[in-house]
Parts: structure tokens; C-alpha cells; sequence
């Protein structure tokens, strides 16, 4: 783990009858967003509710999740996010505390 590295939680709210849609969705990048350089880690998680999804991501820098938020593949989740979601992604950024 690198003080550089950029720490990501998204929480992602799809409509119910998109839900699995959405899911499938992100699980089918999985593979190849972790084979993208400047990823770190990319986790999927589903709340016990089966409502919400949460991604856990850490990335060596922010141009790397941008770059990744480029992607071809990326692209087309955002796309369809226009009509599967209930209401917008909340993304958190955090970086590691660096101790005083």
C-alpha cells in the first residue's frame, strides 16, 4: 500500500428490476479492470438487501481511475446507469492518512 494510492467506495442504488442487470454488469469488467495497470485492487459487494452495490477500489493514482473511467467498457456501465439507476452513484475518494 502506497501513500500515493487513491481509495474508492462507490454505492450504486439501480432501480430493482435493473438490479441484477447492474450486477452483472460490473462483475463482467472485473477481470479486466484488474489487469489495467494502475489498478490495485476492485472488489464487488452486494448489501444483504440485494439493493445496492458497492465497489472497493484502490488505484496507484487518480490519472489511473481516470484512465480506467475512460475505458471502452467502463463507458457502457455509465451508459446504461442513465436508465438503470434509481439514484446517483455516491463515490467516496480517500487517500491514506499520513501519520504527523
Amino acid at each position: 500500500m502506497s501513500n500515493n494510492s487513491l481509495f474508492v467506495f462507490a454505492k450504486i442504488s439501480p432501480k430493482a428490476e435493473f438490479f441484477d442487470d447492474a450486477k452483472d454488469a460490473i462483475l463482467n469488467i472485473v477481470l479486466q479492470t484488474r489487469e489495467e495497470s494502475g489498478c490495485i485492487q476492485f472488489e464487488v459487494h452486494e448489501n444483504e438487501e440485494k439493493d445496492e452495490l458497492y465497489l472497493y477500489e484502490e488505484w496507484k493514482s487518480a490519472k489511473d481511475l481516470q484512465s480506467h473511467h475512460e475505458k471502452s467498457y467502463t463507458l457502457d456501465i455509465f451508459k446504461s446507469y442513465e436508465n438503470w439507476l434509481a439514484r446517483p452513484v455516491v463515490i467516496t475518494k480517500m487517500i491514506e492518512c499520513e501519520k504527523s
